[in-house]
């Protein structure tokens, strides 16, 4: 039997487990699911974790979007 948590199938024939991309790259919580659903979704979730992608990166726009107060629009 698999071990689901040290070494899950879905992640077992990639080069770089995610976790460890994630880290080295010091991605945030949300750039981190993106990779994380993006490199899982063949082997584990299909379409959902193509939603689920889709979904973080969205949310990444809608902050990223936001003016930050030392910002304006003429900028």
């Amino acid at each position: 039997m698999a071990d689901m948590i040290q070494n899950p199938p879905h992640y077992a024939n990639n080069e770089i487990e995610p976790i460890d991309y994630i880290i080295a790259n010091k991605l945030t919580y949300c750039e981190g699911n993106v990779v994380k659903y993006i490199t899982r979704w063949r082997g584990k979730g299909g379409i959902e974790d193509l939603k689920k992608a889709k979904q973080y990166i969205d949310f990444i726009i809608e902050k990223e979007g936001v003016l930050k107060v030392t910002e304006s629009k003429d900028a």
